[in-house]
């Protein structure tokens, strides 16, 4: 009888749905794990709004990220910026812990702010230290260490390096040169050491999460690995004799715990300033990120300042130029917002000049401006004769002059819009024409940017630091030019005769290796410099990604049928053609 009411109670239970799963709603989602972002920050105010801009843009829950930061000894005002910041965004993350301090605002026995004597290492130790302590006091499952110059650019960076599930690991950060927030090699002594690894690694030509000796700068702690109790940026481990430095210090401490610290380069996650040398100054750091700042507008992704952080507007000047202008096809924006860009984070002030768009020249039209080819010319390389595009480049810069003379200008700059900028530009340009006027140097072009075809015939100029006597050159990416050097080249009536601009200067300055074009103009006495190295660079190169040339993708200048392309042509690619090529195509030419 129990038997029989259990079994019937059993499937009542089941026909109104007891034990069917199904009618029960889901289990919620596992909650992210929880992260402590450690921020020092001294002197930073040059970065610090495009470090905390990337932080705000981080795809990760603020309710689940801790904030610890931590500032002192600061001659800018990276205390305000911070303070302004944190104000207005502490109520979006779990929690801020706030640790400024004014005073002093120098280590003990250090030379200037870029100086790290031994006492500042200490401090920076013990700051990394506390910041730890926190994370494990509040038992977070991650810390986040990036330094203020460090800019996470990639919004997923902390959900790919979790993903990762490493005990210490760093993502790649990317600089304009060789620097990285790793080593591949360490020396016994605890020095950096180069290995065959570190260029493949920090060029992508392997990709991949590798373990290594070092990392710095940023890098993600997962405080949940048992072997992390063992961790310590302070104080040194016992058995510690390598240099005084905190990264070193962690490293050994690694180490000594047997975790390996990795570096993940799968994807693009950010950028990191070069460090300044010691005896270099605020300035000097501020330069250096701005050049950093440049590269990410070509390269990607960008940086963006916070949005809650007040930026004063740059003072923008004519570097001592009477004009500085900036050629740019309307049709091509995307060219001239990067360029305007570019131009205000280094202060310059510029007049955009619209390009002459050949592609919209119609061979009629060409004839009505009075151009005409240079009898006999053609592109060495590919055959052909001028395109539409390359009379437009010429016009542009023919425009230009004429202006120049019109209004009697002194001297002008001209930039072309798809140039990278070298570090330091305008102050090593303002130096380079001080040096020029106070030598009274007879110049009339100087180059800024171009392709050098035979580097080791130009001889440097012995009165002016860093310029040489201008060779035989391709483009015109850049350069400075004079009011008389602006009139001899209107004085040789070029559009009669055209061909593209970057052989008819070399032309006027009596170094193109064709005689026959040269006859066409009879005063060759354009006096060229250029500088040395060069002070800007194609923002890229023909067949890279995002390459695209106005010029050699075109039309025949007089045949609208023709197409043309940039194949075969030899100032398309990257690098100097051996002269043995040129001689050869210009024999078979003549």
């Amino acid at each position: 009888m129990l038997l029989h009411f259990l079994a019937l109670a059993a499937s009542l239970f089941q026909a109104q749905g007891y034990f069917s799963e199904e009618k029960y709603p889901e289990e919620s989602k596992m909650q992210p794990p929880t992260v402590v972002v450690a921020i020092i920050a001294r002197n930073a105010a040059h970065s610090l709004p495009y470090y905390l801009g990337a932080l705000e843009r981080l795809n990760y829950p603020k309710d689940r990220i801790s904030v610890w930061a931590a500032t002192d000894h600061n001659l800018d005002n990276t205390t305000a910026i911070l303070k302004e910041w944190l104000t207005v965004t502490q109520k979006f993350y779990h929690y801020v812990e706030w640790r400024p301090m004014e005073q002093p605002t120098s280590y003990a026995g250090e030379l200037g702010p870029k100086h790290w004597p031994n006492s500042r290492y200490e401090y920076v130790m013990k700051l990394k230290q506390a910041a730890l302590n926190f994370a494990k006091k509040r038992w977070a499952d991650y810390i986040l260490y990036a330094d203020t110059d460090n800019i996470l650019t990639n919004p997923d960076t902390i959900n790919l390096l979790i993903a990762e599930n490493k005990s210490v690991i760093a993502p790649m950060l990317d600089s304009p040169g060789a620097y990285s927030n790793y080593w591949c090699g360490i020396t016994p002594q605890g020095y950096y050491r180069r290995t065959a690894e570190y260029f493949p690694t920090r060029h992508r030509h392997r990709l991949g999460c590798f373990p290594v000796p070092m990392v710095h700068s940023t890098m993600l702690l997962d405080l949940r690995k048992e072997g992390m109790k063992n961790l310590a940026f302070y104080p040194p481990h016992e058995d510690y004799s390598w240099p005084y430095d905190d990264i070193i210090v962690f490293a050994f401490s690694c180490r000594a715990a047997e975790i390996q610290m990795y570096l993940c380069n799968k994807e693009r996650y950010g950028y990191l300033n070069v460090p300044a040398k010691p005896h270099h100054t605020l300035e000097d750091d501020r330069l250096n990120f701005v050049h950093v700042h440049l590269e990410s507008i070509i390269d990607g992704p960008p940086m963006y300042p916070s949005r809650f952080v007040h930026m004063f507007p740059k003072q923008r000047d004519l570097m001592g130029f009477d004009e500085i202008y900036l050629i740019n096809l309307r049709r091509r924006p995307d060219r001239r917002d990067r360029m305007l860009f570019s131009l205000n984070e280094l202060e310059i002030d510029v007049k955009v000049v619209d390009a002459v768009d050949g592609n919209a020249l119609n061979s009629s039209d060409i004839k009505i401006l009075g151009v005409d080819l240079l009898p006999g010319y053609y592109d060495p390389f590919s055959g052909r004769t001028l395109t539409k595009g390359e009379v437009g480049c010429f016009l542009s810069h023919y425009y230009i002059w004429k202006e120049m003379v019109d209004e009697q200008m002194d001297k002008a700059l001209v930039f072309e819009d798809d140039v990278r900028f070298q570090s330091n530009f305008k102050r090593r340009v303002i130096r380079l024409m001080e040096e020029v006027e106070q030598v009274e140097l007879d110049w009339d072009l100087i180059y800024f940017g171009r392709k050098q075809v035979n580097p080791a015939n130009e001889e440097a100029v012995e009165s002016v630091r860093n310029l040489v006597v201008a060779d035989y050159s391709y483009w015109t990416l850049s350069y400075a030019i004079s009011l008389q050097g602006a009139q001899k080249l209107l004085n040789a009536e070029p559009l009669s005769k055209m061909l593209p601009v970057d052989e008819f200067l070399p032309i006027m300055y009596d170094k193109h290796p064709n005689d026959d074009y040269k006859s066409h103009f009879l005063n060759r006495n354009l006096q060229a410099f250029s500088t040395r190295p060069l002070l800007v660079q194609p923002c890229h190169y023909a067949g890279e990604p995002k390459w695209v040339s106005d010029t050699e993708t075109s039309t025949l200048w007089d045949d609208d049928s023709v197409r043309t392309d940039w194949r075969g042509s030899h100032k398309t690619l990257k690098g100097s053609p051996p002269s043995e090529m040129l001689s050869a195509a210009y024999r078979d030419e003549l």
